[in-house]
């Protein structure tokens, strides 16, 4: 699992020191070599930061277009729709055992679980 935490880690700094990966607008750029942002529903990402989990932080993807590019014109086309595609990867989740208690601060027993979490890691487009 260490492994795998660390390319998620190394995927988040390359998102904070890249700002190609972090655009808002509905557009298609085919200079770059990003398949993100060449898609006929393009996207960008997004930092998904959960304080219980582990990883922290996942990169995630966010579509930058309610409709699809038509390749023809050019232009985002409202007759079809952008949608993300998930998928479901390992996390583990900070659960907490022990009493429930009224008025006080709930003490925390913390101990850490596998789970399985949905994140959106491109998207496409539907008719």
């Amino acid at each position: 699992m260490e492994d795998y935490e660390k390319s998620i880690n190394d995927m988040v700094m390359q998102l904070q020191n890249n700002s190609a990966l972090s655009g808002s607008k509905c557009e298609i750029d085919l200079r770059l070599w990003m398949s993100n942002r060449r898609s006929l529903s393009p996207w960008s990402y997004r930092v998904n930061r959960d304080e219980t989990r582990i990883p922290t932080d996942i990169p995630e993807a966010h579509c930058l277009c309610s409709g699809c590019i038509n390749p023809f014109t050019m232009q985002e086309d409202r007759t079809m729709t952008s949608v993300p595609i998930y998928t479901k990867i390992p996390v583990k989740r900070q659960f907490c055992d022990g009493p429930k208690q009224r008025r006080r601060k709930k003490k925390c027993n913390r101990k850490y679980r596998t789970a399985m979490e949905n994140i959106a890691i491109g998207c496409t487009c539907i008719f």
